[in-house]
């Protein structure tokens, strides 16, 4: 069975600039949580998977193939 994933991009606060990475997380993990940022922060299996530094953390939001935001 293919685990349905989602694209997440992820804006962090660099050096006083800014620097964005796409990651992908299992869609059923971020079903769970009400915001992204509390999966983010508290999923076990996607904090084995990256880690984030949350002060750095300027936005993450869910991109569509494209890379557009969606929603």
């Amino acid at each position: 069975m293919t685990e349905v994933e989602t694209r997440i991009r992820l804006l962090f606060a660099d050096g006083g600039g800014y620097h964005a990475e796409v990651v992908t997380l299992p869609t059923e993990r971020l079903a769970r949580y009400e915001r992204l940022i509390d999966c983010l922060r508290e999923d076990p299996e996607v904090l084995l998977k990256l880690h984030v530094d949350v002060t750095r953390l300027c936005a993450a939001y869910v991109v569509g193939e494209d890379g557009s935001k969606e929603g």
